[in-house]
């Protein structure tokens, strides 16, 4: 077995024994691309004009206002509001007229200015590399026996990524081995839901007075991991593969 570039963060990921390796590797980019945006980026054009058309979802501009650098947020956050503003301003002399037969239609002002607040640069970005992790694992399924075995004795995936998984699969395996593939995850993600579901119910059982005594087992954390395991890890450690220096 040989690991490069492009297979080393999925096994990274999937040596930590976690709910879900996707979910560490989603969180890890989403760190650097954060930390990009706040760095050197800032004053690049190309860098300014992307984020002047997408904008920033409010997660992301609560993690990048969480990250303390103020002034290449307030830097970068100027350029995407005065853009803005300028469509808003363009929309609301021009608005959509209600009633008749001949109705007019809102105009595109209007649906560029709402396509700047409805849209986010970093989960765009998020969105295709998620997509290339999920395509390479794949690849690594297809061909390496250690990575067929290191899927098959891993925690599944939280849902979100199970479907997206699910959904991506018959795209790029085929034949015995999409078959193999697919039972494979319906197998592991059933046990382990039922495992993090039972964990969870003895955590809620803890609180029985009769049970106080009784050990924990693996449910202290139970309530945070069924959570991620429902949603896409979004509550407890922040990420556990840190990005590189």
């Amino acid at each position: 077995m040989k690991e490069h570039i492009d297979t080393m963060p999925i096994w990274e990921a999937y040596r930590l024994d976690c709910e879900c390796p996707l979910c560490e590797i989603h969180l890890k980019n989403e760190a650097i691309y954060v930390d990009s945006y706040l760095g050197a980026s800032v004053m690049e054009p190309d860098t300014r004009i992307e984020v002047n058309k997408r904008g920033f979802c409010h997660k992301h501009y609560d993690m990048m206002f969480n990250a303390g650098n103020r002034l290449s947020l307030a830097l970068i956050t100027h350029t995407y509001m005065k853009d803005t503003m300028a469509l808003v301003e363009a929309a609301a002399s021009n608005p959509p007229q209600k009633g008749g037969l001949f109705k007019k239609p809102a105009p595109p002002s209007d649906e560029r200015a709402k396509a700047a607040i409805a849209s986010c640069t970093i989960c765009e970005r998020l969105d295709y590399t998620m997509s290339r992790y999920i395509y390479t694992m794949l690849c690594m399924y297809n061909d390496e026996q250690a990575f067929r075995d290191a899927f098959a004795a891993s925690k599944g995936l939280c849902l979100p990524h199970y479907f997206q998984v699910m959904e991506m699969a018959p795209k790029h395996l085929h034949g015995k081995r999409l078959a193999e593939f697919q039972e494979t995850l319906v197998r592991i993600e059933r046990e382990n839901l039922k495992r993090v579901e039972g964990e969870l119910e003895w955590f809620t059982q803890k609180f029985d007075y009769r049970n106080q005594s009784k050990p924990w087992g693996n449910s202290q954390d139970a309530v945070e991991r069924s959570i991620n395991k429902l949603r896409g890890k979004c509550i407890g450690e922040p990420m556990l593969v840190k990005p590189e220096n």
